[in-house]
């Protein structure tokens, strides 16, 4: 039994790839679903959508391996957030699961806030009254589908986020779990103490008894189903999809910081067992926790990093692929400073305004899609800059110099030049871009026995590129300047 099989369920798609016990790759099968939009502000997937997806990607890649039943262990990352409630005897959902991009509570978030609730849900979460995080999508859930709240209380529901759905489907509904980090996103677990907080779901008044058992992120979480793979295979490893890019990094280190690249932009930074307090509106959160052991992180979240991108291909359709923007970028006019504000779903840390939206400064005549192309992408690593200030102004210890990075956008060696440019220090690009389906692979090999300890694995994280700051100190604070005054005023509309 030498191979590990990672499920990778994200907002989009679902991906399956098998690793040998040295974590190469050895086969990949990626598989799209719809997305459901019922009103502005609302995003729902269809939970049978995750479920088949991720059971015909999980199938494909090991056929594609040709691993002749060698696979030892599953490990499972997944979209964070992400809400699905569904029926103990049946599995069947009770409505479609509601996306972690969805705004539809803003109001009862707004409202606790205004009750004076916000100080003790950071204190013992981490996290702030915001429509991303899962208690209040369990809520609206609960209030919203008949009988639903009743039937929770007589444990006929269970609530998960999307990693406990799909090892109840795995397991043939014998499991009923998750690990510490998805818990660490839901709003409802004190992270100080590592259990559901009683107090928070009363407030809420969301029955525990639907609350999935929470375990480390390497242990053992279930066997699946004999029929999905011909045999018995025990699922050994889960993370939520930022915090398996952290342990996919080799982030170990506190002061080790990633940031990762996908439909929005998410950077943690590992701040080992000291649990800080954000003074920036940045999140305290779980990067991993293994042998009952939690190391924390500070995190900043921001909604759109390659929607930008994918905004300029099917908004403005001014590209038809992601790819086209290097080249524009790099033929776009230096002297025109366009700047964009994607607020397209609001502003994400450090600021946390859901209602603001998206702006163009510094129009002319003469700004084309070159000019749109190299905004967009200069978008990312401003926001990115943004939150590594306030990351360093929160935790006196401070961040390393050196940002790791992952996901789709990092395949553009302008948008990280220009990454290293404007946060002023090294950008370091690995060899193995997947780190998010490396980290469940590893999590599940080490518990299984067949990949190294914490140390041992990264000592063979490997870099593929280094980019330096290259921009005069003089250029980098003007152009962050500007961009500061365009968010301002973004918010004052």
């Amino acid at each position: 039994m030498s191979h590990i099989l990672a499920i990778d369920q994200g907002t989009t798609s679902s991906r399956a790839m098998v690793f040998d016990a040295s974590l190469s790759l050895k086969s990949v099968a990626q598989e799209e679903f719809p997305q459901i939009y019922p009103r502005p502000g609302w995003v729902e997937h269809d939970p049978t959508d995750l479920w088949s997806s991720v059971a015909a990607t999980a199938r494909a890649a090991v056929e594609r391996a040709e691993i002749d039943g060698s696979l030892a262990a599953i490990g499972i990352t997944n979209q964070r957030e992400t809400v699905v409630i569904w029926e103990r005897a049946t599995g069947h959902p009770i409505h479609n699961a509601i996306v972690w991009q969805d705004r539809r509570t803003a109001d009862l978030c707004q409202s606790l806030a205004e009750a004076g609730q916000e100080p003790m849900i950071t204190e013992r979460t981490g996290l702030l009254l915001d429509p991303y995080f899962s208690a209040t999508k369990v809520k609206w859930l609960l209030d919203h589908v008949e009988g639903a709240r009743a039937r929770a209380r007589r444990g006929e529901l269970l609530f998960g986020t999307v990693d406990s759905y799909l090892i109840w489907k795995l397991t043939g509904g014998r499991s009923h779990v998750t690990d510490a980090t998805n818990a660490a996103r839901t709003m409802l677990f004190d992270i100080r103490r590592g259990e559901w907080d009683a107090e928070i779901c009363g407030l809420l008044d969301i029955p525990m008894e639907m609350l999935p058992e929470v375990k480390d992120c390497a242990a053992p979480f279930g066997m699946t189903r004999p029929d999905l793979f011909g045999r018995e295979i025990p699922i050994l490893g889960v993370a939520g999809d930022q915090q398996a890019a952290t342990c996919g990094q080799a982030c170990f280190r506190p002061g080790m910081m990633k940031s990762t690249y996908g439909t929005g932009c998410f950077a943690l930074l590992n701040t080992g067992a000291e649990r800080v307090t954000s003074r920036s509106r940045l999140l305290t959160t779980i990067a991993y926790q293994l042998g009952g052991q939690r190391t924390y992180a500070l995190e900043g979240s921001i909604f759109i990093a390659g929607a930008v991108v994918q905004w300029l291909r099917d908004g403005l359709k001014i590209i038809r692929e992601a790819g086209e923007t290097h080249g524009l970028a790099t033929a776009s006019d230096a002297a025109q400073d366009l700047v964009i504000v994607p607020a397209f779903t609001g502003l994400g840390a450090p600021w946390w305004k859901p209602d603001s939206r998206g702006a163009v400064f510094g129009l002319t005549r003469n700004s084309g899609p070159a000019e749109f192309a190299r905004a967009a992408l200069e978008s990312v690593g401003y926001q990115t800059r943004d939150l590594l200030e306030a990351m360093r102004a929160d935790w006196a210890a401070g961040a390393e110099g050196v940002l790791r990075v992952d996901g789709g956008m990092t395949a553009s060696d302008w948008s990280m030049q220009f990454l290293a440019d404007i946060i002023g220090a090294p950008v370091d690009r690995p060899v193995v871009r997947e780190t998010t389906a490396l980290g469940a692979a590893w999590l599940a090999g080490m518990q299984a026995g067949l990949c190294p300890g914490p140390e041992e694995f990264a000592a063979g994280w490997a870099l593929e590129r280094r980019f330096e700051p290259r921009m005069e100190a003089a250029t980098r604070d003007a152009k962050y300047a500007r961009w500061g005054r365009a968010v301002r005023a973004v918010m004052a509309v």
